[in-house]
């Protein structure tokens, strides 16, 4: 039993494992890039409006992602309990996506019907997806180093499909339109979720579920809820990831605006974007190297120090200073790609943990908690931006206030700096270190033997 737990991951099935965040990432990227400017540029809603969706939409995720781990970890078939999902629901995402992307001809308060509708369909199948397919990474092997090699191929491939999107989008959009973005918009989600089902049907065959419940487990719904609540290094992980979530996804909604208006050169955001999925992909991939040396919660604190300041740095830059912007997004990139493999690997180990202490182990409620609190902390992040954007003044598609401009190069550069400092002092709570949780690891191999 040991052996199986603690099995090393052959780099097809890691590999196999991480093209489904490819599929993940033409959805998860374009949402965090260009949904804020659809709505408001070629949808036809406000920036208040979109804003005030945008976050209360979670509102159904809030109870959405907890029912799906729930469901996720009661799940017993053949193929195991989380493979399943990646089969079943890859076709209606798809279906869902063109429909948020999609202008219906109405008034604007038919739109908001439309865009409430349609996107919290889209979101709900997103859960369905991604809370098994998170929490598969948690039981394929239960060796903290491996996940953490696994779950960085998993963002290599997810940053690889962020900058394809964010650098090959616009230019799709204005292919398919052929002037018209409506039509171009629609048929490029068309064909990003084509795609999408395909790499879920891949990741589906190419991997296997190794680690299980401790045998004969019957738990409550609500036995799972008080084992998280109680589970205080995940507590702190929830907090963490909302808020490192906020500094990403304010970051990439922001540099539409950000270029288009303040910069004054549109045609830099292709590339921009492109170059920041790069540095990205890169700190995903040095990830597992760094965390042989230091822990992966004072990793984080380093990480987000650097964020924090180059952010700052960010913002005294001259309009004209093209380079210096690039190099700057470039590093603070590069500081932010080993979070997602950094904090995805950490859910695991406080899975481990719960288990160790309560006898206990439900793995999907505690990734789908952690898919929520990624959700939540995007959802802030724009609406944030849209909320402050409105305060503002702005006006789509007009020459912007000085006001305006002021609060797109703030949104850009400062206001994401002060969230990833914050994050610095919740990383600075985290207790599970490496000796910990190999404690734990073998306190739970010699239960498993028994």
């Amino acid at each position: 039993m040991g052996v199986a737990r603690q099995v090393r991951l052959r780099w097809s099935e890691k590999l196999g494992y991480g093209v489904g965040d490819f599929g993940f990432n033409l959805y998860w990227t374009t949402i965090a890039s260009f949904l804020a400017a659809f709505y408001t540029d070629v949808f036809g809603i406000s920036a208040a409006a979109a804003g005030t969706m945008l976050f209360v939409t979670k509102i159904v995720d809030a109870f959405t992602d907890p029912m799906m781990g729930m469901l996720a970890d009661r799940t017993n078939t053949r193929f195991g309990k989380f493979r399943p999902y990646l089969l079943l629901a890859g076709v209606p995402m798809a279906a869902a996506a063109v429909l948020t992307f999609t202008t219906p001809d109405l008034n604007e308060g038919g739109k908001l019907i439309w865009a409430y509708a349609t996107y919290t369909m889209m979101m709900l199948l997103y859960t369905v997806l991604n809370t098994p397919y998170s929490a598969l990474s948690g039981v394929m092997t239960a060796s903290s180093q491996e996940r953490t090699t696994l779950i960085s191929a998993r963002f290599l491939f997810a940053f690889t499909a962020g900058a394809l999107v964010n650098k090959y989008t616009l230019p799709l959009v204005a292919a398919f339109g052929n002037g018209d973005d409506v039509r171009g918009w629609q048929l490029t989600m068309l064909l990003y979720g084509s795609v999408a089902a395909v790499l879920f049907a891949l990741s589906f065959l190419a991997t296997r579920e190794r680690v299980t419940p401790p045998a004969g487990q019957k738990t409550r719904a609500l036995d799972d809820i008080r084992d998280l609540l109680g589970n205080r290094p995940w507590v702190v992980l929830f907090a963490l990831a909302m808020i490192i979530m906020m500094t990403i996804t304010m970051r990439a909604g922001s540099a539409y605006y950000y270029f288009k208006y303040y910069v004054g050169r549109p045609d830099l955001l292709s590339d921009y974007l492109f170059w920041q999925m790069v540095a990205y992909a890169a700190g995903a991939v040095l990830a597992p190297v760094m965390t042989r040396y230091v822990d992966k919660a004072r990793l984080l604190m380093v990480l987000m120090s650097i964020v924090g300041c180059l952010s700052i740095v960010f913002y005294f830059v001259p309009k004209d200073m093209i380079w210096a912007m690039f190099t700057l997004n470039i590093l603070i990139s590069l500081a932010l790609g080993p979070k997602s493999p950094l904090t995805w690997s950490m859910y695991a180990d406080t899975a481990d943990f719960n288990e160790w202490r309560n006898g206990r182990r439900a793995t999907a409620m505690t990734f789908s908690a952690a898919t929520f609190a990624q959700k939540i902390g995007g959802s802030l992040g724009t609406a944030g931006m849209l909320w402050v954007l409105a305060a503002l003044g702005y006006v789509a598609n007009q020459a912007q206030s000085g006001a305006s401009q002021a609060g797109i190069a703030l949104l850009q550069t400062v206001i994401p700096g002060l969230f990833a400092l914050v994050a610095v002092f919740v990383a600075g709570t985290y207790s599970l270190t490496a000796t910990r949780v190999a404690e734990i690891q073998n306190d739970l191999e010699q239960r498993h033997a028994t």
